[in-house]
């Protein structure tokens, strides 16, 4: 469920769901391929959309399925063996991304290449919204340990927990939670910068040209807190909206720019141009900052990571500015 996924091939808005338990130590008694690596002093168990898979060494041949994983792991100092790639990026790829010469790029166009991923002989297969069937799931997980997303298909997991999962992993918790001090400092650092942001309201969105709006409509979904971490909230409206219909994202007609009136708007105009923007009635008239932004930089903070979040906030910075009143700072 993640933002790009959703908001281009007109199924979803932001990340989430994706595997269990198997091999080598996991949560079931299905079969798979023991890890190489040094023993774990405490095994690492990861639950996920569906079930837990428990790891008991430290994975050497790692294979990552989405931009949280990839990035996450490369932020780590892993280079994964294979890595799955985003169709709709620029040819120059992921901006934030460095990925090595001699490690798989995997096309995700016809599903999740169960064959290929094995043909890499990995000893952990990682991912998030990509991996949101059952089958798929067997398939890999019968061969080798495989960790899914977040129950909720319409949920990103925040990156931070991300991080912290890896850390565990690669028994290197103490690394692990720099990098995540790191990060969220330089959030902070903004959130000082720009006294004026706190208690702005902020709305994430875009528009499928030709289909319909998706908004982030929970709280709790890691792309919207690193507006929180700003000092800003999530429009009431969109809060309420998506407490009422049960949706972390919202799925609504091209009417309903009431949902868009907040002092920030991060949005996409995914698979057009801001001339579709016409397509929106009354989005000419929002009154708060509209940021439209480029596609990698809302996936950035759809499926936000270590990488993604400072060159988002890089990106989005001149928009920050003027939702907090500082537009000439």
């Amino acid at each position: 469920m993640n933002f790009r996924g959703r908001l281009s091939r007109s199924v979803a808005v932001l990340a989430g769901a994706l595997a269990v338990a198997a091999i080598a130590g996991c949560g079931s008694d299905e079969g798979g391929t023991e890890a190489s690596g040094r023993a774990l002093a405490n095994p690492a168990t990861v639950e996920h959309r569906f079930g837990s898979t428990t790891i008991d060494t430290v994975p050497e041949r790692i294979v990552t399925i989405d931009v949280q994983w990839t990035d996450t792991m490369l932020a780590m100092g892993v280079e994964p063996v294979g890595y799955t790639v985003d169709d709709l990026m620029p040819e120059s790829g992921v901006p934030w991304q460095k990925l090595p010469a001699n490690s798989k790029a995997l096309s995700l166009t016809d599903g999740v290449p169960v064959e290929q991923i094995l043909a890499l002989d990995p000893d952990l297969v990682v991912g998030s919204f990509s991996i949101n069937n059952e089958e798929t799931y067997r398939l890999l997980s019968e061969r080798v340990p495989t960790i899914a997303g977040p129950a909720s298909a319409d949920e990103v997991t925040p990156w931070q927990d991300l991080v912290r999962t890896a850390g565990k992993i690669l028994d290197k918790p103490d690394e692990a939670e720099r990098l995540v001090t790191s990060v969220d400092d330089a959030v902070s650092a903004t959130a000082r910068e720009l006294p004026g942001l706190d208690g702005k309201t902020f709305a994430l969105a875009q528009y499928i040209v030709g289909d319909s709006m998706y908004i982030v409509a929970s709280e709790k979904d890691g792309s919207s807190l690193f507006f929180q971490q700003l000092g800003m909230k999530l429009y009431p409206p969109v809060r309420d909206e998506g407490t009422r219909t049960g949706q972390t994202r919202l799925n609504v007609s091209t009417e309903r720019a009431d949902l868009l009136r907040s002092d920030l708007l991060a949005f996409l105009v995914n698979g057009g141009d801001e001339s579709d923007l016409a397509d929106i009635p009354g989005f000419d008239q929002l009154p708060g900052t509209v940021a439209v932004l480029d596609y990698p930089t809302v996936v950035g903070l759809n499926t936000p990571t270590p990488l993604s979040i400072p060159y988002a906030l890089d990106q989005l910075r001149p928009h920050l500015r003027e939702a907090a009143g500082q537009p000439g700072a």
